[in-house]
């Protein structure tokens, strides 16, 4: 924990640093890639593709791209389920979090102590993921999960004696801040589907995100969209490259993402929640 905890902390300060490059994260969220048993490309490595290079254009950024197929195409790389320590009371869920590794189980790896720094040091996160079951691909399900220690988590574990839950709860009951440590990032989201569900997902992550305390880079930024809608899977390749609107589509959404964080750096682009105080706390 104590290295994690250095990892986020330098990449804060990369984050923080006002003349540094403007940092981009974006995530292909699809399970599927050329590496495993499909042995075809993802629709959704060929549209954070398009937004790649929109960005790239841009000059002065630095964009990292999180491939999260990787959990299903290389051996020993995991994310672990989240605990719902959160649950037991806040000040239990560590930022970052500190469930892992669990020896006594062999969980000795687990991604997300790699993710979680590429969360803190971007200016502005885009994400691309398929319709699975109505909902995201598990591999983001599993990292969105894990992502809670960022919205009211603790950073300090030794308030909590470590994993001890009366101590947590006796931290909560004294009155928990719930710190936001991804807040003022900005993002867009793209999300597609075959014939249903599409939505509904880019509602949930826009819900999620702006529950972070993240700003939405704009209206062009999101979008759903179906790709051969009730036609065959086997076409679907064929359907994205006819369909140059949604192609057009995503370049803007990655426009906006490139414009947004530096109105957010230059001051242009305010968070009208910023310093109101929500008398609610999840």
């Amino acid at each position: 924990w104590i290295n994690a905890k250095a990892a986020i902390d330098a990449a804060q300060a990369q984050h923080d640093a006002p003349d540094g490059p403007l940092r981009y994260l974006l995530i292909n969220a699809s399970s599927r890639s050329e590496h495993t048993c499909p042995g075809e490309m993802s629709k959704s490595w060929r549209l954070t593709q398009l937004a790649r290079q929109v960005i790239e254009a841009s000059g002065n950024v630095e964009i990292e791209v999180l491939e999260l197929n990787r959990l299903a195409s290389e051996y020993g790389r995991d994310i672990h389920p989240c605990k719902a320590c959160f649950s037991t009371a806040a000040p239990l869920c560590h930022w970052p979090c500190s469930c892992y590794p669990n020896y006594s189980l062999g969980q000795t790896h687990d991604w997300m102590n790699d993710i979680y720094p590429m969360w803190v040091r971007a200016h502005a996160v885009m994400i691309v993921t398929p319709v699975n079951w109505y909902a995201t691909s598990s591999p983001f399900k599993l990292m969105m999960d894990r992502l809670v220690c960022a919205d009211g988590g603790n950073p300090d574990p030794t308030l909590t004696h470590g994993k001890d839950a009366q101590k947590a709860k006796s931290e909560e009951l004294k009155g928990w801040d719930y710190p936001r440590h991804l807040a003022g990032r900005t993002f867009a989201a793209v999300v597609h589907g075959d014939v249903e569900g599409a939505e509904n997902v880019r509602r949930s992550l826009h819900d999620w995100l702006c529950f972070m305390k993240l700003i939405p880079a704009g209206a062009e930024a999101e979008l759903d969209r179906y790709i051969g809608y009730w036609k065959p899977y086997a076409t679907s390749h064929d359907e994205l490259d006819a369909d140059e609107n949604i192609q057009e589509e995503v370049r803007n959404a990655a426009r906006c993402l490139v414009r947004a964080p530096q109105a957010r750096r230059d001051g242009r682009l305010a968070d009208p929640s910023q310093d109101i105080e929500t008398p609610r706390q999840k």
